[in-house]
């Protein structure tokens, strides 16, 4: 018969080397974990990698609805996308444009969310303008002139050089309108050559042009004066009394006859109407040429009538035949001016 003492040494021995063997897996699984929570505490892995050499993206648990980053930040091998003053900033060639920025104090705003669509003039473009005009317009007395400008070259939301070339138009932040036209496989805005598309930010993108592009300076009626064909509205303006109501803030939508329309009124009626006497039956006429607000062609076609200064409505009538106001035909639209937009029509309407 065997001992009992030394028939219980295998067993006794076998249960040791499986005691020890559990700590060791013990240990390893602790030493994992902890190792994984350093690496990726509060995460839900999203890879069968282990946490430290996974370069898929992961989502905190904390936050699921948060938008992937990278387990290992040094994996990625392109850099996210900087805002529309940090990519001009970094291109090396917007440093005139950077500099107005600056001094028109529109950094914070171009390093905003957005989104925004820059067409961004180069400093060789900045140099086309006559000299000494950067200078004068850096200076803080002309800040409002520079913002003007600016803002002349920013359209609000992200519009790709695949959608510009669809349009005819676009509204700038400004106000005002840019014309886009494309001929020939190329694309220019109010003139300006775009020499470079598609560069995208985090908030936004920047389409390159080699001209710094303007905004109309010019009011109501010093715009008539200039076009050399209102003679007779600007004569009947100033007899009014509203050649100051027309140079204000604004803005204002004028439908305006051309001199060959006042000649369409009978003989005598223009003479008569200049007449101090009949000053008021001349302003309930010039007003009725007037609507309050600034209504572009793209918003005049969708109306069936507008309520004019005057307080009367003009009708109008879209057709394949064009655009009438009451019996009159716009012959011309979207003259933008500083403080609204002229339209004009061949004919004086009367209310």
């Amino acid at each position: 018969m065997f001992d009992s003492e030394h028939a219980t040494q295998p067993h006794t021995r076998k249960t040791k080397i499986m005691k020890k063997l559990i700590a060791l897996t013990a240990v390893a699984m602790l030493a994992s974990t902890a190792n994984a929570g350093q690496k990726c505490k509060g995460t839900v892995i999203l890879s069968s990698k282990p946490c430290q050499q996974q370069q898929s993206h992961i989502t905190t648990a904390a936050h699921p609805a948060a938008q992937p980053v990278a387990a290992h930040p040094v994996a990625f091998h392109a850099a996210a996308k900087a805002d529309i003053v940090d990519t001009a900033v970094g291109a090396g060639s917007f440093k005139t444009l950077v500099a107005a920025v600056q001094a028109a104090g529109l950094v914070d705003t171009l390093k905003g969310d957005g989104p925004f669509t820059v067409f961004a003039p180069t400093d060789a473009a900045f140099a086309k303008l006559p000299k000494g005009t950067v200078e004068s317009l850096l200076k803080p007395e002309n800040k409002a002139k520079l913002q003007a400008i600016l803002t002349y070259h920013v359209v609000a939301g992200k519009v790709m050089a695949s959608d510009v070339i669809k349009l005819s138009n676009a509204k700038t932040v400004q106000g005002q309108q840019v014309d886009i036209k494309v001929a020939d496989g190329k694309v220019t805005v109010d003139g300006a050559n775009v020499v470079k598309t598609d560069i995208e930010t985090s908030n936004g993108v920047i389409h390159v042009i080699d001209s710094v592009i303007l905004p109309a300076d010019n009011d109501i009626v010093d715009t008539a004066v200039r076009a050399g064909s209102f003679k007779t509205l600007v004569a009947a303006v100033k007899a009014a009394g509203l050649v100051d109501t027309l140079k204000s803030e604004g803005p204002f939508t004028v439908f305006a006859p051309t001199d060959d329309a006042f000649a369409k009124l009978p003989k005598g009626t223009v003479a008569n109407l200049l007449k101090p006497e009949n000053k008021d039956q001349l302003i309930a006429i010039l007003t009725y040429h007037v609507v309050a607000g600034k209504v572009l062609a793209s918003d005049v076609v969708k109306i069936s009538s507008a309520k004019t200064v005057n307080g009367k409505s003009a009708l109008v009538k879209v057709s394949d035949a064009g655009v009438m106001i009451d019996s009159a035909k716009v012959i011309a639209t979207d003259i933008e001016t500083s403080n609204g937009v002229i339209h004009v029509i061949d004919s004086v309407i009367l209310p």
